[in-house]
């Protein structure tokens, strides 16, 4: 798992022309994971391992709370990963950089997020080449999403 945790993720959108260049060389990335059943149940499984989560969940706490909040929250992250998959789907959440601006959050804590992404995947039994493939994805999300 190690690997996995030097690689970053989750909390956001790529950039549009980044998302255009992966999703050429992705196309396959999204049907390998399964399409969008597929990663909406490692959504549901990712979020509720975060919520358990001490080392981060304090982060999410007001949206786990509110049930309109947290399903907005879900289908955003759906929408994220299908689209950096190389799915059709359009992830219309804001920006990493604005959505964790001012929140603090510390390298260790990203790490953690991974760790817990890494769990659902491997629940679902996701082979390891897809794995760092979507790990590669979203990684550069990392500098946006952890307080400089």
């Amino acid at each position: 798992m190690g690997k996995f945790l030097r690689l970053v993720l989750i909390g956001a959108a790529l950039s549009a022309p980044a998302i255009a260049a992966t999703q050429s060389a992705s196309d396959s990335l999204y049907k390998h994971l399964g399409g969008k059943a597929a990663i909406t149940a490692v959504v549901d499984e990712f979020v509720a391992r975060v919520a358990a989560d001490q080392r981060i969940n304090s982060f999410f706490a007001a949206t786990a709370a509110d049930p309109k909040r947290l399903a907005a929250f879900k289908a955003n992250l759906v929408d994220q990963i299908c689209q950096a998959s190389g799915g059709r789907c359009q992830y219309k959440g804001k920006d990493m950089k604005s959505a964790h601006a001012g929140m603090g959050i510390q390298s260790s804590q990203f790490d953690a997020l991974v760790e817990d992404l890494v769990g659902a995947l491997d629940k679902f039994k996701v082979a390891d080449a897809d794995k760092q493939a979507l790990l590669g994805v979203l990684g550069p999300m990392k500098s946006d999403i952890v307080a400089h």
